[in-house]
């Protein structure tokens, strides 16, 4: 399911292998004004965090893989998830012991089935809004000229705003997170896009080149096409892009 009526509510990614509570819970949310993706396949809901940048995850702990996928989203790095992504993992088994193990594995509650809604919805809310507050202390990147501001999906160079589309945006985000670094071809497809294989698809090139246009406003060059690999913000050491103040945007 994926309801969308707002483009600024919150997207919540559901993972539960039950089809029914699966069902349940994505209505309730639905009908709180969350926009919800749902998976029962924990290999998605990977490509789906990486591809849809959700706030926030609710995991089954599904005999201990949910607590691996939560393991997994924390160490960072595959498909390029965002390892603070906030996660509540939903179990079976009450006491202390879960709990712990859950916490240990990286997952910001526990709660147990068979759920309370309004207990979840009230969880929730709670943990969305730590990270909002959190998210607009860290929501800002920039790179010499470059300023993002994530939180309100402003991009500027120098003192030129600069109007991008919102896989650009998303493109020139991944790109800045390591502006020095080459990112490979099928890794940002990946990581931008939720792409499995690079294929004969252009998508990546045409989104770079229009984001190279729409910067090329200053004395700065970024998007740097490095040939036959893949792409990189700037050219050079950061040193020549002082001053530089990186902090990830969630």
């Amino acid at each position: 399911m994926q309801t969308k009526t707002d483009t600024t509510s919150p997207t919540i990614l559901l993972v539960e292998e039950q089809d029914e509570l699966r069902t349940f819970l994505a209505d309730q949310l639905t009908a709180d004004g969350y926009v919800v993706h749902e998976t029962a396949d924990l290999d998605r809901a990977l490509c789906l965090c990486a591809a849809r940048r959700p706030d926030a995850a609710l995991i089954d702990v599904n005999g201990g893989s949910g607590r691996a996928f939560v393991a997994e989203v924390r160490r960072g790095g595959r498909l390029g998830v965002d390892a603070r992504l906030a996660l509540i993992l939903l179990g079976t088994s009450p006491g202390e012991l879960e709990a712990v193990r859950a916490f240990d594995a990286g997952a910001d509650d526990y709660l147990v089935k068979p759920l309370s809604y309004p207990e979840l919805r009230a969880r929730l809310r709670a943990l969305l809004s730590r990270v909002e507050r959190l998210t607009r202390r860290s929501s800002t990147i920039n790179v010499g000229e470059l300023h993002i501001d994530m939180a309100q999906r402003r991009v500027s160079v120098g003192d030129q705003e600069v109007h991008i589309g919102g896989k650009e945006l998303a493109l020139l985000r991944a790109l800045a997170a390591e502006p020095t670094r080459v990112f490979r071809k099928e890794e940002l497809l990946r990581s931008v896009w939720g792409f499995r294989s690079l294929g004969s698809t252009r998508t990546l090139d045409s989104h770079a080149c229009r984001l190279r246009k729409s910067l090329n406003v200053g004395h700065g060059q970024f998007v740097i096409n490095v040939w036959g690999v893949g792409y990189r913000l700037i050219d050079g050491p950061i040193a020549d892009c002082e001053p530089a103040v990186l902090a990830a945007a969630s």
